[in-house]
């Protein structure tokens, strides 16, 4: 299934969690009330009820096709997304330097070690660094000249996990999403990298969440960035130096990984930093960044307020 959260167009309505079916979004909890049923509201709600809301859910999608009970859908039109998950409970955990040619390009323009990682480099995000499909990407002039993108395939976690197996990790998947890992280049700190990474805005996620059954393997699929049209990254998931069962049990070997967790697992080589000349994000650009099977999440970049 394709999850979405979302709000009326106008987005005077509180979020809801819907279904993206084709043309029609498809609210869940009233979905679930039209047949006398209860599913959450929320997409962390969803994710912790576990296995057997997700299938209820599925249940009552499949009678329906496109004739759905009154006050149940809308057209895609008529709606804004959000986040999949607008506010994460903590971190957004990210994967640094997990694409072998990304770690060339780092060496060469961002002072990053020449030799392959032996262990998932893994920082942050803050909640309040994430927005949505249409948002704006802030660039504060003030604070960086050098504003630069990362598309990059996004786990979402299922279930707790603590402790666990690599051989076990895929079980603790929930779903899949898109994040754009925005990185003010000239904001890290002693080799600290949140500051770069964390501020507003610096979090796209979206368009859909794309629950786990639906990706048949996650270590194949194409990825692409644009910006103002122009093709920037193109690689595919394949070239990971560390695959999802490795980083979700290095996480979890020291940090327990709860449900709605995401873990943002990197990007190819093509970043603005690592171009000859180096590029970077103005306001004004329009950056897509596009991961198979999921989607397209688009954003403009704006001066900050």
């Amino acid at each position: 299934m394709r999850l979405v959260t979302y709000q009326n167009r106008a987005r005077t309505d509180a979020a809801r969690l819907g279904v993206w079916l084709g043309e029609r979004v498809v609210d869940v909890a009233r979905l679930a009330a039209s047949a006398g049923q209860t599913l959450p509201d929320s997409m962390l709600g969803l994710i912790d009820a576990g296995p057997d809301a997700l299938a209820l859910l599925g249940r009552l999608c499949d009678p329906y096709a496109d004739q759905w009970p009154p006050g149940t859908s809308t057209w895609r039109d008529n709606v804004h997304l959000l986040a999949p998950i607008p506010q994460p409970r903590k971190n957004i955990f990210g994967i640094g330097l997990n694409y072998r040619e990304h770690v060339a390009e780092s060496n060469r323009s961002l002072d990053t070690a020449a030799q392959l990682p032996s262990q998932p480099v893994v920082f942050s995000k803050p909640p309040t660094s994430v927005i949505g499909p249409g948002d704006g990407i802030e660039h504060n002039a003030q604070l960086t000249q050098q504003l630069d993108w990362e598309v990059e395939l996004a786990v979402v976690i299922g279930r707790q996990a603590k402790g666990i197996a690599e051989s076990q990790a895929m079980d603790y998947v929930f779903g899949y999403t898109v994040i754009n890992d925005i990185s003010a280049r000239d904001n890290r700190r002693a080799g600290q990298w949140i500051f770069s990474k964390g501020q507003d805005t610096y979090c796209p996620m979206g368009p859909c969440l794309v629950t786990a059954d639906e990706i048949k393997d996650p270590h194949n699929l194409a990825l692409t960035l644009k910006k103002n049209g122009e093709l920037k990254q193109a690689s595919n998931t394949r070239h990971m130096l560390f695959r999802i069962p490795a980083l979700i049990a290095d996480i979890a070997s020291a940090i327990t990984l709860e449900p709605g967790d995401i873990i943002a697992t990197g990007t190819p080589s093509g970043v603005g930093a690592g171009r000859t000349p180096q590029e970077w994000m103005v306001p004004g650009d329009v950056i897509e960044a596009w991961v198979e099977g999921i989607g397209l999440l688009r954003n403009p970049v704006v001066n900050s307020q």
